[in-house]
């Protein structure tokens, strides 16, 4: 998610690596990358405290493009041939699922809670097969639109929406923050030609970046913020950026690569679990109406991916 939300890999993956299915140690780290992308909502929440929005989105990119672009260096080599193929589409891409995503998340975040936000990007995925239905003008299976609405039901059980309480401006920007990222993941499999999802990742992210970082310089002060900023806000941006991106991104795709996308698609459940317990290590105690909602919200996604035994979603 970034990569802060992994729907992004299997976007570029025509076929999965030949490996055995029953790959533990897989297993474990594509569970560790949807922990780690779980709690990059309440570090949110933490940088939030000293830093604005721009300045905080823009000193976890730095961070993480940087991180990411090295990475993409020692392992594969910078390819510019790739890179000049598929310029305008990773500008676009970049703009649109990595500064327009996050911008989205950091000024949401202002108002809503982690818990909430983790749920609703927890729908991405359902927004994505929708939105692409749309885009290809075929209606989308009965049980992803009904998987739809039980996760939308679960969102609004976790907001309190039935007890009087109503959705922050926040949430509707994070709402908005996640159709972006529908677009990006959709733009990544139909305007991206002979990349790997590694690649993409860390140009798209370089892109978003740039974005951000003169956004932050436009709007705010990020160097004399940061210069003040508090060693929990150091710490905080440094976890997004390395553990709650680059390194859950690498995780997951060795989870990709062994297991198959399918396969490993379902630990991005762990998600808004991952944000529910790490608000509460950190003293904020969900009540029984917030779990029940990520319950909800779960089983709803299940439903629409065809992972429940017996149901399969029709393609």
């Amino acid at each position: 998610m970034s990569l802060s939300n992994p729907t992004h890999a299997p976007a570029h993956i025509s076929a999965p690596v030949p490996a055995a299915r029953g790959d533990g140690g897989a297993l474990v780290l594509s569970a560790l990358a949807a922990v780690f992308w779980g709690t990059n909502f309440e570090a949110t929440r933490l940088a939030l405290i000293d830093l604005p929005p721009w300045t905080a989105a823009a000193g976890r990119f730095v961070l993480a493009a940087a991180a990411i672009m090295l990475w993409l260096a020692l392992t594969k080599g910078i390819s510019w041939r790739v890179l000049r193929r598929n310029l305008f589409a990773y500008a676009a891409l970049g703009v649109i699922g990595v500064a327009g995503f996050n911008a989205a998340l950091f000024l949401g975040m202002e108002t809503s809670s982690p818990v909430t936000a983790a749920l609703i990007m927890g729908t991405s995925p359902l927004t994505t097969n929708l939105l692409d239905s749309i885009l290809l003008r075929r209606l989308p299976s009965l049980l992803a639109v009904v998987g739809m609405v039980i996760s939308l039901f679960g969102v609004a059980l976790t907001v309190g929406a039935f007890s009087g309480a109503h959705f922050a401006s926040g949430d509707i920007l994070i709402l908005l923050g996640s159709i972006a990222w529908a677009l990006y993941t959709i733009g990544c499999r139909r305007w991206v030609r002979d990349a790997t999802p590694l690649e993409t990742s860390a140009w798209t992210m370089l892109v978003g970046t740039l974005a951000l970082a003169l956004a932050a310089l436009r709007l705010e002060t990020p160097i004399a913020t940061f210069a003040h900023a508090p060693a929990v806000v150091w710490a905080s941006v440094v976890w997004m950026a390395l553990v709650g991106s680059v390194l859950a991104y690498i995780f997951w795709q060795v989870g990709i690569a062994r297991r198959g996308p399918g396969a490993t698609s379902v630990m991005f459940n762990l998600v808004p679990v991952s944000a529910l317990v790490v608000a509460a290590i950190f003293g904020r105690t969900p009540d029984a109406m917030q779990v029940a909602g990520v319950a909800v919200a779960i089983f709803g996604i299940l439903l629409a991916s065809g992972k429940l035994p017996g149901l399969h979603a029709r393609s």
